[in-house]
């Protein structure tokens, strides 16, 4: 896996930087990051896997870490093709 660089916050996550699964593959890039701002809670990511999959839905609790250039999941890239399908 690349540098991601330094673990951020979802608040700078920035929209096109690619997720990575728990065993390292590049499994899309984040088209959105889902918060409820008011609560100070973060809800999840939508990402783009850039093929047939589409976009998909990962909860936050299966977000392991967020960097300054990279997301990296607790899940497997086998799990990411079994995650909710997203439209927006």
């Amino acid at each position: 896996m690349e540098d991601l660089g330094h673990a951020v916050s979802y608040l700078v996550a920035k929209r096109g930087i690619p997720v990575f699964s728990s065993d390292g593959e590049k499994v899309g890039r984040v088209t959105k990051v889902l918060a409820a701002h008011e609560a100070h809670l973060f809800d999840g990511i939508i990402f783009d896997t850039g093929g047939l999959n589409g976009r998909r839905f990962v909860d936050a609790p299966e977000v392991d870490t967020i960097y300054e250039r990279g997301v990296v999941l607790k899940i497997d890239a086998a799990a990411t093709a079994e995650l909710p399908k997203r439209w927006r």
